[in-house]
C-alpha cells in the first residue's frame, strides 16, 4: 500500500502490513528527530498546575493495562508522520507527552508507533467536516434549535450516532483535511510528544482524544510499515480544565450541550488506568497552555482491533 488510504478502499485495523504512513520527507525527519523536545510557548511547564506533570512512574502502572476502548467513526489509517498536528487551527496550545511501557515488565516499548487524532475546538473531525460536530449536526457555535419538534419519526435511524467519536462502526471520510491528526515513534524511553491544541466537545462525548499504539513494524524513509495494534484507546480531561477552557475562546462560542465525564458512555471511570491525563497549566490562565502527560501500560503482544467499550 503505498500513499493515503482512499475513501473507498477497505479498511485494515490491525493488518498493519498494508498500513503505510507517509512522511513529507527524508529532511523533516532529521529536523523533528524522536529525541527532541518541542518547545511551548505557554508559561504552563514552569508555573501553577492543576494536577501533576510529570509521566507517573513505572511502578505506579506495571501491572495494570491502560483501558481499551472504541476506535470510534473517525479513524484514518496511513496518516501524516508529524508531531505537529495544529496546522491553522485555532485553539489553546496542548503539549502532548506520552510514555508506552509494557504493562508486564514494566518496560517502556521504543519504536513503537503512536496515532493521535481528535476533533478540533468546535467539536469537529478532519476529513469529516461535512459530518458537522461529531456528527451530530452542526459545526459547534451558530444557533441552537428551537421550537417543538413536529410529527412522528418514521423509519430506521441512519448515518453516524449521535455520540459521534464514541461508537458506532468506521465512516468513509467526506474530505482531505487532516489536521489534529499525526502519528510519531517512541523513543528509546517509550515516550512520545505531540504539540496540538485542547480538544472540544460534539454531541454525546466529553473531551477527549483518540490514540493507537503500534508495534512490531518497520520505519523506512517512507513511513511506518507493518506490525500489528496493541492498543486502542482514549485519553480524556478531568472537568476542572474542561470548564476554564469553555471560558476562552473558540470554545466559548460552541453552543453544543456538553457531555461530562461523569455522563460519557466511553470513559471506564478508572482515573489514568482508563486514560484520563495528568494536566498542568496556570491557573487562571489555561489560554496560554496546557501540558498533558500520561503513561499507557500495554500488552506489545496483543492485537486490538478497537471494538471494545471501555
Amino acid at each position: 500500500m503505498t500513499g493515503k488510504q482512499t475513501a473507498n478502499k477497505p479498511r485494515h485495523k490491525q493488518d498493519l502490513t498494508r498500513r503505510k504512513v507517509v512522511v513529507a520527507g527524508g529532511a523533516a525527519m532529521a529536523a523533528v528527530g524522536a529525541g527532541s523536545v518541542l518547545a511551548m510557548t505557554a508559561s504552563a511547564d514552569e508555573r501553577g498546575a492543576s494536577s501533576a506533570s510529570t509521566a507517573s512512574k513505572p511502578a505506579e502502572t506495571c501491572y495494570k493495562l491502560t483501558s481499551e476502548t472504541t476506535e470510534g467513526p473517525y479513524y484514518i489509517d496511513a496518516d501524516k508522520l508529524r508531531r505537529d498536528v495544529t496546522e491553522d487551527q485555532d485553539g489553546i496550545p496542548l503539549t502532548l507527552r506520552l510514555r508506552v511501557i509494557d504493562a508486564d515488565t514494566c518496560k517502556p516499548l521504543a519504536n513503537a508507533a503512536v496515532d493521535i487524532w481528535h476533533c478540533n475546538a468546535l467539536g469537529v473531525y478532519s476529513g469529516y467536516e461535512a459530518m458537522g460536530s461529531g456528527g451530530g449536526g452542526g459545526g459547534g457555535g451558530g444557533t441552537p434549535p428551537s421550537g417543538s419538534p413536529t410529527g412522528t419519526p418514521t423509519g430506521s435511524p441512519t448515518g453516524a450516532p449521535p455520540g459521534g467519536g464514541g461508537g458506532g462502526g468506521h465512516e468513509e471520510p467526506t474530505d482531505d483535511e487532516r489536521y489534529l491528526r499525526g502519528t510519531w515513534r517512541t523513543d528509546k524511553k517509550g515516550e512520545v510528544a505531540f504539540r496540538t491544541v485542547f480538544p472540544g466537545w460534539y454531541q454525546g462525548r466529553c473531551v477527549h482524544i483518540h490514540t493507537k499504539v503500534h508495534v512490531n513494524g518497520t520505519w523506512t524513509d517512507a513511513g511506518y510499515e507493518g506490525g500489528t495494534t496493541c492498543h486502542t484507546g482514549q485519553l480524556f480531561f478531568d472537568e476542572a480544565s474542561v470548564l476554564a477552557t469553555a471560558e476562552v475562546e473558540p470554545y466559548s462560542t460552541n453552543t453544543t450541550t456538553r457531555t461530562t465525564l461523569d455522563e460519557d458512555t466511553i470513559y471506564p471511570g478508572n482515573g489514568t488506568e482508563g486514560g484520563l491525563l495528568k494536566l498542568k497549566y496556570k491557573k487562571g490562565a489555561i489560554a496560554k497552555g496546557v501540558v498533558a502527560t500520561l503513561t499507557m501500560g500495554v500488552d506489545p503482544e496483543a492485537t486490538q482491533d478497537g471494538t471494545s467499550a471501555g
